[in-house]
């Protein structure tokens, strides 16, 4: 789970284990964005279509973002992820360490 506001701390660990008693929180590192493919792929988009933001209207907008996703669905190549299986439960490792076990009441 990502660290947005709505996801931080035990409030959000409680909700989600109300409403789905047999998942665990597992948040991502602060600086891990990268982990979150929606967020790589608006991450392209930020740099590569909307940086300047030079648009005279949103109809402009509309159409570049148009236009972007057709180009990319033609070059995209997938990402040569580094990050290994034991990079992931070594980072797991470490925020189970720092997190003490929920405790629900009864």
């Amino acid at each position: 789970m990502g660290n947005a506001s709505v996801h931080r701390g035990r409030p959000c660990v409680e909700r989600f284990r109300h409403q789905w008693p047999n998942a665990h929180v597992v948040h991502t590192p602060v600086h891990a964005s990268w982990l979150n493919q929606v967020e790589v792929y608006f991450s392209i988009v930020q740099r590569k279509v909307l940086t300047p933001n030079d648009f005279t209207d949103l109809e402009q907008v509309e159409r570049r973002l148009r236009d972007f996703k057709r180009y990319y669905g033609q070059v995209a190549k997938p990402f040569d992820w580094k990050f290994t299986r034991k990079n992931l439960r070594n980072v797991l490792n470490r925020v189970n360490a720092a997190q003490p076990p929920l405790k629900l009441a009864a």
